[in-house]
């Protein structure tokens, strides 16, 4: 490990590896989905979709005879094309992830990067270098757009560690 570089698509992809393994990619997927439900964009999704249905329904007349796949692979499509799914699951992100990245996630994954990247593993929670703190909010969305396009990849493994006198 010691000879990869930070950005290293090996260095990156064993990061990743290691955090699923540590169990930090389902913990962050429950906490999100613990709000998801109770959130005002999902609410608002769920009535939009639910209308959608229902209004294309109405102009459906039941009768044995109805193809059930076929109408709802239809309406699924209809659903999908109209767009309304995309701006409401961006919604619910902004809603729900966005609050959570810099004051849980952040803090968190950096924990787990850095014990990952301590020579031999010998650094005490105590000794490990401390975590970035939070932008200001003016400043979270930008880091958000430049994490979006990894140029924010290797800045958690660009810091300088310490050697380790174990």
């Amino acid at each position: 490990m010691a000879a990869l570089h930070p950005g290293d698509p090996q260095l990156v992809s064993a990061i990743v590896n290691h955090l699923k393994t540590e169990g930090l990619f389902d913990q962050l997927r429950r906490d999100c989905l613990a709000d998801v439900d109770t959130k005002p964009a999902y609410l608002h999704l769920r009535q939009r979709v639910d209308n959608f249905v229902s209004n294309h329904l109405a102009n459906h007349t039941w009768s044995p005879q109805l193809n059930k796949n076929q109408l709802r692979n239809s309406i699924r499509q209809l659903v999908l094309q109209s767009g309304m799914l995309e701006q409401g699951v961006d919604r619910i992100v902004t809603q729900v992830v966005d609050p959570k990245v810099h004051h849980t996630f952040r803090p968190q994954v950096e924990r787990v990067v850095r014990k990952f990247l301590s020579p031999n593993g010998h650094m005490e929670e105590d000794e490990l270098p401390p975590v970035a703190p939070p932008l200001p909010a003016e400043n979270q969305e930008a880091e958000l757009l430049t994490a979006d396009h990894g140029n924010d990849a290797g800045e958690l493994l660009t810091y300088e560690y310490p050697q380790s006198s174990h």
